[in-house]
């Protein structure tokens, strides 16, 4: 038996596949309600939304004569892991601004189509964006700049 190669098949497997580690890890969560939530809520609710969207798109890649065009990217494999692991370890180390601008930064250094100048302006608006949504209007902990 073949294996389908149906971009919708296969985003399917990865929502599967992301949605049931989610329920696995929240499994041992208490579960709460809707106006009490517990810690394992958020990860079973959205690990069980992410399996039904992933057999909505396995079914319709089956179905589906839409194939996979195009070839892997070794550079986008490499980078993008190491800018989010960049992106973590700089977050302990030099704070939030620093590490989201490497991730921005980084994560466009993958594609084909880098351009400095347009990657810059578009790392300072969403680092401006995020630090408005999580620091301030969120109140997360994180500190913008490493001792602050």
């Amino acid at each position: 038996m073949k294996l389908p190669d149906s971009k919708d098949f296969w985003s399917g497997v990865m929502l599967i596949a992301i949605g049931a580690a989610a329920l696995y890890i929240g499994r041992d969560y208490p579960f709460g309600t809707a106006l009490r939530m517990g810690a394992g809520f958020f990860p079973i609710v959205l690990g069980a939304m992410l399996v039904l969207f992933g057999v909505y798109f396995v079914a319709r890649g089956l179905r589906s004569g839409d194939r996979i065009e195009g070839n892997w990217s070794p550079r986008a494999l490499v980078i993008l892991p190491l800018a989010f692991v960049l992106f973590g370890v700089l977050m302990q180390h030099t704070g939030f601004v620093p590490a989201l601008l490497v991730l921005v930064v980084g994560s466009a250094m993958a594609g084909t189509e880098f351009r400095l100048v347009e990657v810059l302006v578009l790392a300072v608006l969403l680092t401006a964006m995020c630090v408005a949504l999580f620091i301030w209007a969120l109140g997360l902990p994180y500190p913008l700049f490493s001792g602050s």
